[in-house]
């Protein structure tokens, strides 16, 4: 039995996975051939998520115990012997089961035995947790990817959980699935996407399916919280949040941020350029009881805009952003395609993965993605090249600081930045802030990996600076993240 187990659950002890809010043993004989049994267990008040994990012995010699679940009022699903763990909320399920509420009161694990030997046992475990809260790590148990790195994603679309389309086999325009999505992004060879469908978590129930099968790509829930006033961006929960700005369900915008950060989601203001009107209700953003210092990050670049801009920037969400960082903010520069169409020509904005998020993270993970986007140790490859890349540094006698972080530099002592760009020749830097600003000797970038450096001098007060790579028109090919200096 202890080997077993140990099979069964050395998956998820290396993933830190939290002990058990209940176990549930027991022995099946040859008694219990082909027929059922129902272990009670209670779901106590709170509960969000219910997860079980399910392990028996005797397979050696062919023993099958099936598994299901029924809830106090109805009969919540059935995998049999495909599945040793099964997980279920309100906005989404493992695949066999259905999502929904979870009632307070007593469930039952549905055991069945299609086989068991004469003479022979099987030892059953089932451990049981009960997630109190509305904060949700991730679909997948394990890192994507291991190691720190540079990781590629697309943090804004939307499928036919809200107005995505694109063409059926027949060529017809149809609400567009959400594999769809995920094949387009696995194609651009993005390493990460967050869903964002409109004011919708039913997506996640769909997310939670293809996971296993896009087992190269991490899935992100998000949806975008979309109100008259303006859109937002929000990343990490799955649990349903009131949309109804100015209604009794979300009388105010901080109401709506207070929800978001109870839940440890990401708060990101999107397309804050766009114009609001009849062609984009609410597009635009015009809230004006926004806490900014509960704003996480602000879609500097956005493909949609882009796409409407007709390569200009009428409608640019970068000096929205940076009155904010001149406020003495440190708020996070993101990108999203905006994308509607999964089918959209990878070469035109809005298309999967134009722009791309660019963020440096210690793992391919969801809490570090998220962690990494709120740090600020984040890049906007504006194009979606696949491969450009932006690593800025900057030292002031004590540790290094990277984009999106802040180091102490008193007055009159000089504050180092080293450069690296690559895959970026014919481009050029060029440099952003409300401090001072030196003239980039050679800003001209030439070879396909270049590494620069320059410094400044610290006038001992708060600024930000940050580095940008422009293509020789002019045009933004890479956004930074600003260094800060002498930040609070």
């Amino acid at each position: 039995m202890a080997a077993a187990l140990v099979v069964l659950f050395g998956a998820f002890a290396t993933c830190a996975e939290p002990a058990a809010d209940l176990t549930l043993t027991g022995v099946m004989t040859r008694a219990d051939h082909q027929t059922y049994r129902e272990i009670p267990f209670r779901v106590p008040a709170g509960t969000t998520r219910l997860t079980v994990r399910f392990a028996y012995t005797g397979k050696a010699q062919k023993s099958v115990i099936d598994l299901g679940v029924r809830d106090p009022r109805r009969f919540r699903g059935w995998s049999g012997g495909n599945k040793q763990s099964f997980t279920i909320s309100e906005a989404d399920a493992t695949p066999s089961y259905l999502p929904g509420p979870l009632p307070v009161g007593v469930w039952k694990l549905v055991l069945g035995v299609p086989n068991l030997r004469a003479g022979a046992q099987a030892r059953y475990t089932a451990q049981i947790h009960f997630d109190r809260g509305p904060a949700f790590a991730g679909f997948s148990a394990a890192p994507i990817k291991t190691g720190p790195g540079w990781y590629r994603g697309d943090l804004h679309m939307h499928t036919a959980h809200s107005d995505g389309s694109c063409l059926s086999k027949r060529g017809v325009r149809v609400p567009c699935p959400v594999f769809r999505t995920l094949e387009a992004a696995h194609a651009r060879g993005l390493d990460f996407i967050a869903v964002t469908d409109h004011n919708a978590t039913s997506q996640n129930d769909a997310l939670r399916e293809l996971a296993p099968h896009f087992d190269d790509l991490l899935l992100i829930p998000g949806r975008e919280i979309t109100t008259f006033q303006g859109h937002a961006g929000v990343w990490g929960p799955t649990a349903p949040m009131d949309f109804q700005l100015g209604s009794p369900r979300a009388p105010t915008l901080a109401a709506i941020q207070a929800e978001v950060e109870k839940a440890g989601g990401l708060f990101s203001i999107n397309h804050p350029a766009l114009p609001s009107g009849e062609a984009c209700m609410g597009c635009g953003w015009t809230a004006k009881d926004t806490d900014f210092t509960k704003v996480q990050a602000i879609e500097a670049v956005n493909g949609g805009a882009l796409s409407a801009s007709h390569g200009t920037d009428l409608f640019s969400g970068v000096p929205f952003w940076e009155a904010r960082l001149n406020a003495g903010l440190r708020v996070t520069a993101v990108g999203g395609s905006d994308n509607h169409d999964a089918d959209l020509d990878p070469a035109k904005p809005s298309a999967i993965g134009y722009p791309t998020t660019v963020v440096h993270a210690p793992e391919l993970s969801q809490p570090a993605i998220l962690a990494a986007i709120r740090a600020g140790h984040v890049f906007v490859d504006v194009t979606g090249s696949r491969d450009r890349r932006l690593d800025v540094t900057a030292r002031a006698g004590g540790p290094t600081a990277e984009m999106g972080d802040a180091l102490a530099a008193p007055a009159g002592s000089p504050i180092r930045f080293a450069i690296r760009v690559a895959h970026a020749a014919g481009g050029s830097l060029s440099l952003a802030g409300d401090g001072p600003k030196p003239k980039l000797a050679d800003a001209a970038l030439a070879g396909d990996d270049e590494i620069r450096s320059f410094e400044v001098e610290s006038d001992g007060r708060r600024h930000w600076l940050r580095v940008d790579v422009r293509g020789p028109d002019g045009k933004l090919w890479l956004l930074g993240n600003p260094i800060y200096f002498n930040a609070p």
